[in-house]
């Protein structure tokens, strides 16, 4: 184990409450993702049963259980990919590697994919209005 001086990043027990605290923003962002996938794929369900009674011919939202089941699936990769961060970065600070001020690539990435996917359910929304 390198040398860590008493007064370093790596000594300081804020730093590894802080890389807990972005584990728990991790795990919330994934649970609500999960939650809206499930509320979609329900909602498209509950659509169709009103197709199949008669009650309605035009309430459908095409495509509601795929969307749903990718974001359940997104939410669980989020889970994943924050378990993955956080044991990065505890074992970066125990090594003293730990590089303040470094880009999250998981959460632009993530940020980007939820960006494409609501733009592709706002196009979609739109064409079939």
């Amino acid at each position: 184990m390198p040398d860590v001086k008493p007064g370093s990043p790596e000594q300081d027990p804020r730093i590894y409450f802080a890389a807990e605290r972005t584990l728990l923003a991790w795990i919330r962002t994934g649970l609500a993702l999960m939650g809206l996938g499930f509320a979609i794929a329900r909602f498209g369900l509950f659509l169709r049963q009103i197709n199949l009674s008669g009650l309605s011919a035009h309430a459908s939202f095409p495509g509601s259980t795929f969307t749903g089941i990718s974001l359940i699936v997104i939410g669980v990769l989020v889970n994943l990919i924050g378990m993955i961060d956080y044991t990065h970065t505890v074992r970066a600070l125990k090594k003293g590697e730990w590089i303040a001020g470094k880009i999250s690539r998981m959460g632009v990435a993530l940020a980007a994919t939820l960006a494409v996917i609501g733009l592709m359910m706002a196009v979609r929304l739109f064409l079939i209005q």
